[in-house]
């Protein structure tokens, strides 16, 4: 196995390739050999930023593995519909893979990645971060050591953020689906992944409602135009990307939620008070809610069966408060609720309510994200790559393609209005 620093390959250095990154910098056990990003700041910046010289430095990842740069790793963070192409690559190469999810926007390219992996040999790894954080692992020792009895049901919320939701699928990369993917595969492949986690069981059957309500033009206030900087209704608007990103006036909770920084250099990568109006003057990002492109749903709910009798109903939706998740656990023994920072398990037999406060686990690098998700997964998976011992790698290919099964039987079930059995739509079968 190779020694420690083990080198690593990054291919698409966006918001999570460069997170990921720096993450396995900052573990003290990895160094970046190359990196791939066609856009020339990205890639310069996070090159200086990490020291990676200049001759690994690519604008394509085409480019960077016919180099063959000595590596013990890659991480694959390209756009959602291009990950096809350097998996295959990599796996020709025999590189194990940090994969960005979703895998593949459909069945048939997940059973391909599958199929890669299997004929090459090759470990590959998908980021479903939540399975990594200090909050899963609580949760996971408490529903071990008995907390509710078995579990018979479960509640969870995504609340995606009013304006997180407006920044990235209604303006940004995944407003659409023939460019991406459904809004329940790019956002919530996360928490479908999370639930069968935490229940332990194999998802069989689901159903699912949702559409797109608000974000088209008929819910358009009265007198709006098509840019934020121009628009009479700008002022009376919570989507407004001038109080989004802050460039007009202060953005909404900015001191309390660092994510708005992040976002704004979404929109103007390592720019100025000026290059970021100028951005929302010509780019996506500055385009009224109400005359974007969009097609993506704004809300869906997705109900889920699984093989030892758990059902489970999530809910995604872009009309809340950005926060983190909310769940309730009902079981025979007793209920468990994740809010607002801790977890609080009721006892049906004493009557008693013991709250657990979730370890702490505050971002420390740039993009880092997650509540300590995007730390865990990189340390495990970087420590595999340095010692061999892959134990702590928990979201593997086979695994991610239950969740994906899941994901599309959901889109199927919406579109169409009735019950979907998951195993008709496993990219595994």
């Amino acid at each position: 196995m190779p020694k420690a620093p083990v080198r690593l390959l990054i291919a698409g250095a966006g918001a999570r390739g460069s997170a990921y990154a720096r993450l396995a910098v900052d573990t003290g056990r990895a160094v970046v050999a190359g990196i791939a990003e066609p856009r020339r700041p990205l890639r310069e910046a996070l090159a200086a930023e990490l020291g990676v010289p200049a001759a690994g430095a690519f604008e394509d990842w085409q480019a960077m593995l016919r180099t063959r740069l000595p590596a013990d790793g890659i991480i694959i963070a390209t756009p959602d519909r291009e990950h096809g192409r350097p998996f295959a690559a990599a796996a020709a190469h025999g590189y194990p893979v940090l994969l960005e999810k979703p895998i593949a926007p459909d069945p048939a390219g997940c059973a391909e990645l599958a199929r890669l992996q299997q004929e090459s040999g090759i470990r590959a790894a998908v980021c479903h971060v939540l399975r990594y954080t200090p909050l899963t692992a609580l949760l996971r020792q408490l529903l071990s050591a008995g907390a509710v009895g078995r579990i018979i049901s479960v509640q969870h919320l995504e609340p995606v953020g009013f304006w997180h939701f407006a920044h990235s699928y209604v303006r940004g990369n995944w407003r659409r689906e023939e460019e991406s993917s459904p809004f329940l595969l790019a956002k919530c492949t996360h928490d479908v992944d999370w639930l069968s986690f935490i229940i332990g069981s194999r998802p069989v059957r689901v159903s699912s409602f949702g559409r797109l309500s608000h974000f088209r033009p008929g819910e358009a206030p009265e007198g709006a135009s098509d840019r934020c900087i121009s628009c009479p209704a700008e002022p009376r608007c919570p989507y407004s990307a001038l109080r989004i990103y802050g460039p007009g006036r202060p953005p909404i909770g900015e001191a309390a939620d660092p994510a708005r920084t992040y976002f704004a250099d979404v929109v103007d990568p390592g720019g100025t008070r000026e290059s970021l109006w100028q951005a929302l003057v010509t780019g996506p990002y500055g385009r009224c809610v109400y005359s974007s492109d969009n097609d993506v749903v704004d809300h869906q709910v997705v109900n889920i069966e699984y093989e030892n009798g758990t059902t489970a109903a999530f809910t995604a939706t872009a009309f809340t408060a950005k926060g983190p998740r909310i769940t309730r656990i009902f079981g025979s023994h007793g209920e468990i609720t994740v809010e607002a920072g801790t977890v609080s398990a009721y006892d049906f037999l004493t009557g008693e309510t013991t709250v657990y406060p979730i370890p702490a686990a505050a971002a420390q690098l740039q993009g880092e994200k997650h509540e300590g998700g995007d730390r865990g997964l990189v340390q495990a998976w970087v420590g595999a790559l340095a010692t061999g011992d892959w134990s702590g790698v928990v979201s593997g290919l086979e695994e991610s393609l239950v969740s994906h099964g899941v994901v599309f039987a959901a889109e199927h079930a919406r579109r169409r209005g009735t019950v979907a059995a998951v195993e008709e739509f496993s990219p595994a079968r």
